[in-house]
């Protein structure tokens, strides 16, 4: 595993930085989010400039030079993660207008997250993408790669003519979005028991009734005795005003694995710390809160509540044989009320990781239920199982030494 280093870059310094443009893991490239964020040295700050076709086309010019280091192209893309701000989502048309300009005939597993804004108060989308040598086959929107993971597009519930279905019934919606990519997923001679992660976004309108969706998990996951890990964030809105669920899945025609480091509250749940498909853990998401009761932890304090959520991961990591090193992506949820003092997160994650550091993203959402807030995935060390290639599903983190770049 190593970090992808450009010759030329002309961003910004990204030495400077404690994350990782993009990881190399064998045929592997798993990039982290970029938006059109680049140094001004005018003001000596980081700024974004542009609307959202011109932030759109900064960001895959980042990504074209990152994947041009390891001679890869966006022919060989097998997915694309687009995180798009509240305010920008109703001129997401242009950003896909951008991205289907520059993939041609080229078809990756397209995944779009409406969140409420990105690090950078003035960028509209950051971008991630996992490309790799080995190609992938798809089929309906989905991607499967030469490991066996299976990307599904993000799982609205719309019908064909894309109409939303089940307006004002979050159950309804949750259900649907589920057996939505469970038809997908049957059209590859494969179901819901084989998801590895499941990362749902809903609206605070969601909060009285988001407990009812367990039933339809019940249901739908697990048929295989392993259910996958999973992740619920809260945003202001998503994709249309009638939308209450947005549902990203990964699943993998490996056999699976759960992971969990002895707490007992996942076992009458339908998701777990983490799923072990073939040499790679893929994780739920985190959030500072006490194992076995959901006590929150260190209220007010996002530093304290970064250290306990990366010790979380920590130790499902080590369940599955690996260590810290061994991470690839991660992602970070952060709330409004924590950017002020977010920065201060960079000193948790260098005592914890170091280089080559995993690729990450981060967003800002309203706020990260129990089951959310951080998520990582890494392939367990090859001193203990042999290293394969593995990402980050949902959603864990970058890890700035001096500001943040992107």
């Amino acid at each position: 595993m190593r970090a992808i280093t450009p010759n030329d870059f002309p961003w910004f310094k990204y030495s400077d930085y404690t994350f990782s443009l993009g990881l190399m893991l064998g045929d592997d490239a798993f990039l982290s989010g970029h938006s059109a964020s680049e140094f001004d040295p005018e003001s000596k700050k980081m700024v974004v400039k542009g609307d959202m076709a011109a932030q759109t086309r900064t960001a895959y010019a980042k990504i074209e030079r990152i994947l041009e280091a390891e001679g890869l192209t966006f022919a060989d893309v097998v997915r694309v993660v687009e995180n798009v701000t509240v305010s920008g989502i109703k001129d997401y048309p242009l950003a896909e207008a951008v991205r289907k300009s520059l993939f041609g005939s080229a078809t990756p597993a397209i995944t779009t997250v409406v969140v409420d804004r990105l690090l950078r108060p003035a960028a509209l989308i950051e971008i991630e993408v996992h490309a790799t040598r080995a190609g992938g086959k798809s089929e309906s929107g989905t991607v499967e790669v030469a490991d066996g993971t299976v990307y599904l597009p993000t799982m609205l519930p719309t019908d064909e003519k894309g109409e939303v279905v089940f307006e004002g019934d979050f159950v309804g919606q949750y259900r649907y979005c589920l057996e939505k990519a469970n038809n997908l997923l049957n059209k590859l001679g494969m179901n819901l028991g084989q998801a590895v992660t499941t990362y749902d976004f809903s609206t605070p309108a969601t909060r009285d009734v988001y407990s009812k969706s367990g039933r339809a998990r019940k249901e739908l996951l697990g048929s295989n005795g392993v259910f996958p890990g999973a992740g619920g964030i809260l945003m202001r809105q998503l994709h249309h005003p009638e939308i209450l669920i947005a549902i990203d899945v990964t699943a993998s025609r490996l056999p699976l694995r759960n992971i969990n480091p002895g707490w007992k509250r996942y076992e009458t749940l339908t998701y777990m710390p983490g799923v072990l498909a073939g040499n790679t853990l893929f994780m739920s998401g985190f959030a500072s809160f006490d194992l076995d009761t959901q006590t929150p932890l260190h209220p007010g304090d996002v530093v304290a509540q970064a250290e306990e959520t990366y010790g979380a991961i920590a130790k499902v990591v080590q369940a599955a044989g690996g260590t810290m090193a061994d991470l690839v992506n991660t992602i970070e949820f952060v709330t409004p009320e924590g950017l002020p003092e977010y920065k201060g997160v960079a000193g948790v994650r260098q005592k914890l990781m170091s280089a080559p550091w995993p690729a990450s993203s981060r967003t800002a959402s309203r706020s990260a239920r129990a089951r959310s807030a951080s998520c990582g995935r890494c392939p367990p060390s090859p001193s203990s199982r042999a290293a394969g290639a593995s990402r980050s599903g949902g959603p864990a983190g970058r890890r700035p030494s001096r500001g943040t770049g992107r």
